[in-house]
């Protein structure tokens, strides 16, 4: 699964708004086709911006470096 890193959360936001701009000259036009996918798109980029932005409540976990047990050759 690609996640998205949260500094980029701004970028989403400018897409989405050339995504609605682009929907909107699609439905004026009668693409219905290309509404449908732009539709499809926006949705993707809305539940991938939820996801993101539900990671960054996430506090991260220091899980520490790994040592090498004494006794054990390579």
């Amino acid at each position: 699964m690609l996640t998205i890193n949260p500094k980029m959360l701004p970028r989403l936001d400018e897409i989405e708004d050339d995504l609605r701009v682009r929907r909107s000259r699609a439905a004026h036009e009668g693409w219905l086709g290309e509404v449908e996918g732009l539709d499809l798109t926006l949705t993707f980029l809305r539940r991938k911006r939820e996801q993101t932005q539900l990671l960054t409540r996430i506090a991260p976990v220091n899980l520490g470096m790994p040592g090498v047990r004494p006794g054990v050759s390579s």
